[in-house]
């Protein structure tokens, strides 16, 4: 029998570590983004049923002493809920470097308090530099507010990533733009393959894949434009500098061309559950051996240990096209 111990629980059969916990804190946000959200909402988790801070903060720590050097907080937007900020000072005390997604709307509340905790980096959601088209998949009118918010953070020295989804007929026509934001400014823009989660109407038509996307990068720039950048081991996304830019661009490309060979990552849901994989729709239960007083480094053990080579089993893209296979949440619950 195994030594809970003295093993390695976050070691999968495949040899990949997983030190990159990323914890959603709620399923609320205040954006309806139609890839995120289906535009008949969603039905939330009772409210008993979501981790408390102080279960959030057991199951971390349980997390960073089994391995984990990096944690990310999710949502929905993470900073809707009431008591973010005693999550974010309460985790902070943990030896991992701490992050946050978010969509910008209320960052340029909390900026005190990710100095004082040490964050130093933050990803931000914007899927189009136009107001009419952002409020058009958000469903709300918070553009403004939220390019406002990415100068601010520039400004107080924060690293800043955009995370922008692609999608085809709707803000593909913007990839120059985006690439441009990084002229003067040392922000990273993150292109994202569309991808199929519940309620999202996904399909492979309105993909942009790497291909397209580096294929349009090279009708605006000429070859010697364009750097390659080098990548760490574990990187989700392949970087790129045009010369002379203070910034970045890179692609995640989940769909055409997965990175799941160096995944190091483990999702942890806001109602307590483990998914192994973003496509997976196996989830293993930490919250409620937790409340009932009992170690969860087992259930842990066995999820990663069930974590399959590729995306779920979908190690083809004809695999991945039939959307008929994706008994996903939608991502809202799952956690950016």
């Amino acid at each position: 029998m195994t030594d809970l111990k003295t093993s390695n629980i976050l070691t999968d059969t495949f040899g990949r570590t997983h030190n990159y916990l990323r914890i959603s804190l709620t399923e609320r946000c205040n954006l309806r983004c139609t890839y995120c959200m289906p535009a008949e909402g969603i039905q939330l988790s009772p409210k008993a049923n979501i981790m408390t801070y102080e279960e959030i903060f057991t199951i971390a720590q349980e997390f960073v002493n089994r391995g984990v050097t990096k944690i990310r907080l999710t949502g929905g937007e993470p900073l809707v809920r009431k008591d973010a900020a005693k999550i974010i000072e309460q985790l902070s005390s943990l030896p991992v470097e701490l992050t946050l997604t978010t969509n910008g709307v209320i960052v340029d509340r909390f900026i005190d308090l990710f100095k004082k905790c040490g964050i130093q980096s933050l990803n931000i959601s914007l899927d189009s530099l136009h107001s009419s088209k952002n409020q058009q998949i958000t469903r709300r009118s918070y553009f403004e507010k939220v390019y406002q918010n990415i100068l601010l953070l520039v400004d107080e020295g924060f690293e800043v990533k955009i995370n922008c989804v692609l999608m085809k007929g709707f803000n593909d026509d913007e990839i120059i733009d985006f690439i441009n934001l990084a002229k003067d400014l040392p922000v990273h823009i993150r292109f994202i393959e569309f991808m199929p989660f519940d309620g999202n109407r996904w399909n492979m038509d309105k993909l942009v894949s790497l291909k397209e996307i580096l294929d349009h990068v090279h009708t605006h720039f000429i070859k010697d434009e364009v750097l390659k950048l080098q990548n760490a081991p574990n990187d989700t996304a392949k970087s790129y500098q045009i010369k002379g830019y203070k910034g970045t661009f890179a692609i995640i490309s989940s769909v055409t061309n997965p990175f799941c060979d160096g995944c190091n990552r483990i999702r942890l849901t806001a109602n307590g559950k483990i998914k192994n994989c973003l496509f997976s729709s196996k989830e293993s239960d930490l919250l409620t051996p937790l409340r009932d007083g009992k170690p969860i480094a087992s259930v842990i053990q066995s999820a990663i240990r069930s974590k399959l080579k590729v995306r779920n089993g979908m190690d083809t893209l004809d695999k991945f096209k039939d959307t008929d296979g994706h008994n996903n949440r939608s991502m809202i619950q799952i956690g950016g």
